[in-house]
């Protein structure tokens, strides 16, 4: 399977979803059913979408049942239209119906993850500024929410705090200033890991370039002073845009020649897309 996570790991993650959903039994499919039927369903965007997440759907209906049969019909990173077939699944009628939630559940929140993010890199298409992620991530999701941005088109900041060292204002205020935190984190840190430093003001920002950091965030800054803050530094060091991004805004940041842009909201405010899993006739 195709997926950016091992597999004991990944299916630590369906089961633990499915045991939190089904629990001891689905009383209304065991109800309403003999357990001996067979079916046939049909996944369909309800609106256009960024398809991420296909492997995890069609696992979940494994996990539940392994002679269930899903045929792919858009892979990931295809635009599906509204109206179009993303999915077929077909097998044990019971298994379909207990798998569908969990399965919806992880792939409405990845391909609205892509999606979202897919209109981001397009409202920044022709500027160099890159779009990022942020670790505003679903807890227990944050590989599958990184790797829907990826398929969107954008780029994957730090996966944890363990990945790169980000000093921000919390951290320059305890250290009492930008410099002193600088030092302690060459002393304490290893040499491989980039510092990036976070900076609100000019001020601040000059104490980052004296510093030698790595990267620079300058963080909920206007427009106005983003532009002048990349005449500054004149292409010394990779600055980054960060702090209530949005669509509407997101072209003006791009525009003002900063070289990243994080966007919390790919994945702290997405909004699910848009799909149903329609049990039918096959004729």
């Amino acid at each position: 399977m195709n997926f950016p996570l091992p597999k004991h790991m990944l299916d630590a993650l369906i089961l633990s979803a499915l045991e939190e959903d089904v629990g001891s039994g689905d009383v209304t499919t065991a109800a309403v059913l003999s357990g001996e039927e067979n079916g046939y369903a049909r996944v369909v965007a309800k609106s256009e979408l960024v398809v991420a997440g296909i492997d995890i759907f069609r696992q979940v209906f494994f996990a539940v049942d392994d002679r269930i049969a899903i045929a792919v019909c858009q892979q990931d990173s295809q635009q599906a239209r509204k109206g179009q077939v993303v999915a077929e699944i077909t097998g044990s009628l019971a298994g379909i119906l207990i798998a569908e939630r969990v399965a919806l559940n992880f792939f409405q929140r990845m391909c609205g993850i892509a999606t979202a993010t897919r209109q981001y890199v397009e409202a920044v298409a022709g500027t160099k500024a890159k779009i990022l992620d942020t670790r505003k991530t679903a807890p227990g999701l944050r590989i599958l929410d990184k790797y829907a941005v990826r398929i969107g088109g954008g780029a994957n900041h730090r996966f944890g705090l363990s990945n790169a060292v980000l000093i921000k204002d919390n951290h320059i205020e305890a250290a009492g200033g930008i410099g002193t935190a600088v030092a302690r984190v060459r002393q304490r840190a290893s040499h491989t890991l980039k510092i990036e430093v976070e900076v609100k003001n000019f001020q601040e920002l000059n104490e980052a370039i004296q510093a030698g950091v790595d990267i620079i965030m300058l963080d909920n800054m206007s427009v106005p002073d983003m532009r002048e803050a990349v005449l500054h530094v004149n292409g010394r060091i990779p600055l980054e845009a960060s702090g209530n991004v949005t669509l509407a805004t997101v072209r003006q940041i791009a525009e003002t020649g900063v070289d990243f842009i994080s966007v919390g909201a790919l994945t702290h405010s997405v909004k699910a897309a848009d799909l149903s899993l329609l049990v039918m006739n096959r004729e």
